[in-house]
């Protein structure tokens, strides 16, 4: 399977930008972005609730970029430079399609803010609801039931 914009020209700071705008147009304040070498984050706030995405950027000493994917022979320096920047703005194009369809979904009605975004909301400690809930899901899987715990009362029928 192909990757989206695997082939793209955008710069990671125009993806960026894009993804700011995108933002304020659906009504999301407070945008915020962060960078390391192992990756970024996209912090906003929509609907009262704040909004993490985490971007894991590829290692560039990765064999994918140190090496040609047909033969496997040594890239240079600047040849393997040039293909994890490839790969770095790959990824966010991908972030940015993301957010544009989850906030496009939200607006047309299909979805809900709270239902789009739930994985990437930040709870009080500074997780995400997804990074909460893995663990406790697989431990849900590992054990066969939904442990005590995790029971919230459900709509009751009517």
């Amino acid at each position: 399977m192909s990757r989206y914009a695997a082939d793209t020209s955008v710069s990671t700071d125009r993806s960026r930008a894009e993804i700011e705008t995108t933002l304020r147009r659906y009504k999301a304040d407070q945008f915020g972005y962060v960078t390391n070498a192992r990756g970024a984050a996209i912090m906003f706030t929509l609907s009262g609730r704040h909004i993490k995405f985490i971007l894991p950027l590829p290692d560039p000493q990765a064999r994918e970029f140190t090496h040609t994917p047909a033969k496997g022979l040594p890239r240079t320096a600047a040849e393997a430079e040039r293909a994890w920047e490839q790969a770095c703005r790959q990824r966010w194009r991908a972030l940015a399609l993301v957010i544009k369809a989850k906030l496009e979904a939200v607006s047309a009605g299909i979805t809900t803010v709270e239902d789009e975004f739930l994985a990437h909301t930040v709870l009080p400690d500074g997780s995400t609801m997804g990074e909460w809930a893995k663990p406790q899901i697989e431990e849900a899987y590992r054990l066969g039931h939904m442990p005590q715990h995790l029971m919230i009362e459900g709509p009751r029928d009517a």
